[in-house]
């Protein structure tokens, strides 16, 4: 961005990653960068999350009339470059802003306000970080942005650390090379429109992972290693597919060793999606002072979902992860020895525990578990990770080869678990063909999909806009976001003010109703009949009730 921004080739920066967690630890060092590369008046870093008023370091808090007040200023007193943070339709308008690849997107698409942001986006250096977490629905929207953006001018800068040759081939628009061609292609390496450039790697950073798939992966299958490791001396993290088994396997901790269990303020608990966004951003900064690359020596095991997976500056001696795709995989590996630091006695290396189902993956083809497979009967595939040939693909990898080299193994490892002629060949062997060309057809009716509601720039300005913005950046469901009664305080203490629901919570309530404090300690919310529970280990729901 720097040299760009010197050469005058572009104006502004977008920085957009895949969650909103993400984001939000990212523009703090996106606004520390700026304050080394500009002087003063310098432009801040505004957070592209809808519902936050946040430049730099300043908070707005908004006013009647569409007015912001931020909190570094008299009343009154106006900062122009703040005008874009005040509210989502003018986010790509910033001189520099980080966040989700969601804001991006909706410039692509047939909803309000599409021509506005492409058009303030076309002056950035638009850079989309983690590609390969797109599904097909946003991989195509996301092609025919980046289409646009540099026919309008603009730069774009795609970042991954596992993207396969699929992937790459189809952003290149070239041909699908082999998988012997795809593995001997060189680790890491800029490719553009017209060449590559392969990038020496860093010696300092290449880190050897002892890596063994064990069969179970009930909550005491994930605690027992975690804990033995934690008694030994080690920062352990433990990354489940689901809450649910993240909450099993943080109960079953607690029963054994609470002494050993992660907390905040000296109230034990995990770390997930299901937590007020207060509760949230003091649980990331906890988890960074203990383990951050300056955090003391001592087990510790920290129970979560894929909320760990990215954006956290994480440093743990010992990974405990439930088997899951490549990609994903290697993302979880790399919270492992982040940084040089001395380490407790015996694991001076890396190493990894992936649990598996103990009945090999056949079953995950007609009953999902644990965020594994999809219903086979159902009219159409639904679930987190469905593509069992490619999690038999990674776990053939694990089984084969115990010592991994990263980032040396990356391109090997990812195109043996998601290269065509490798998955076709597993299909193959395990009866899996039907079931894979189901995957197939999901993924290209997505893409059909997403076709129709990509905004096309070539057709003439229509007469009217569509009145809201039902087409989605993402497909599925939407949770509610309840709103806390004024004066909250949450299980750590503090105040809370809102909170999201998974969208299979959400289906049946009515977004009209009031959200109801029906108790202190624990909490407990009303909504209509449904009550939910939010405690240390986040939110919960509880039974319907007549009450």
């Amino acid at each position: 961005f720097a040299q760009l921004y010197e050469a005058r080739e572009v104006d502004a920066l977008y920085f957009a990653v895949p969650t909103r967690a993400a984001a939000r630890q990212l523009q703090r060092r996106v606004n520390d960068a700026i304050k080394r590369m500009f002087s003063a008046p310098r432009p801040e870093a505004v957070l592209a999350i809808p519902g936050q008023a946040l430049s730099g370091e300043a908070q707005g808090v908004r006013l009647p009339e569409f007015r912001v007040l931020w909190d570094d200023v008299e009343d009154g007193d106006r900062r122009p470059g703040r005008w874009a943070a005040e509210h989502s339709t003018r986010f790509l308008a910033a001189q520099i802003a980080v966040g989700t690849v969601d804001q991006v997107m909706m410039a692509g698409l047939q909803v309000k306000h599409a021509h506005l942001r492409g058009s303030a986006l076309s002056r950035s250096l638009l850079v989309i970080d983690e590609v390969h977490a797109s599904d097909a629905w946003m991989s195509e929207i996301q092609h025919g942005i980046i289409r646009d953006h540099l026919a309008l001018g603009g730069h774009a800068f795609l970042m991954s650390a596992t993207l396969g040759a699929v992937a790459r081939s189809a952003w290149l628009d070239s041909s699908l090379p082999s998988l012997p061609e795809a593995e001997a292609e060189a680790y890491p390496v800029v490719w553009t429109r017209d060449t590559k450039v392969p990038v020496a790697r860093d010696s300092g950073q290449q880190k050897e992972v002892t890596i063994s798939a064990c069969p179970g992966w009930n909550g005491q299958d994930a605690a027992r290693p975690a804990l033995e490791a934690a008694r030994a001396g080690a920062r352990v993290l433990v990354i489940r597919n689901t809450v649910d088994r993240a909450r099993e396997t943080w109960a079953a901790c607690m029963a054994e060793a609470p002494g050993l269990v992660f907390d905040l303020d000296g109230i034990a608990t995990l770390h997930h999606g299901r937590f007020a966004v207060e509760d949230r951003v003091r649980l990331d900064a906890r988890v960074e002072t203990l383990f951050g690359a300056d955090s003391a020596a001592g087990g510790v095991v920290l129970c979560g979902t894929q909320t760990l997976e990215q954006s956290l500056d994480i440093d743990a001696d010992f990974l405990v992860t439930d088997l899951c795709p490549m990609d994903v995989l290697l993302q979880r590996i790399g919270r492992l020895h982040r940084h040089a630091r001395p380490r407790a006695r015996g694991f001076e290396r890396a190493e990894c525990v992936v649990l598996r189902p103990e009945g090999g993956l056949a079953v995950l083809t007609q009953e999902p578990e644990n965020g594994l497979g999809a219903y086979g009967n159902a009219s159409s595939l639904s679930g987190v990770y469905l593509d069992v040939p490619g999690l038999q693909a990674t776990l053939e990898e694990i089984e084969e080869q115990q010592l991994w080299r990263i980032p040396e193994m990356n391109r090997r490892l990812v195109e043996r678990a998601t290269h065509p002629d490798r998955l076709d060949e597993i299909a193959g062997n395990h009866d899996w063909v039907d079931y894979r060309g189901r995957v197939t057809g999901k993924a290209l009716a997505e893409t059909q999909g997403a076709k129709l509601v990509t905004l096309d720039r070539a057709m003439p300005l229509p007469d009217s806009f569509p009145q809201d913005e039902a087409v989605r950046t993402r497909l599925g469901e939407t949770g509610m976001i309840l709103d806390f009664p004024e004066g909250t305080i949450g299980p750590f203490g503090k105040p809370v003010t809102s909170i999201a629901l998974p969208a299979h919570w959400s289906r049946r309530l009515n977004d009209q109703d009031i959200v109801e404090l029906a108790g202190k300690e624990p909490l407990i919310l009303r909504i209509g009949r449904t009550c939910f529970l939010y405690d240390a280990t986040g939110l919960q729901r509880m039974e319907s009730t007549n009450a």
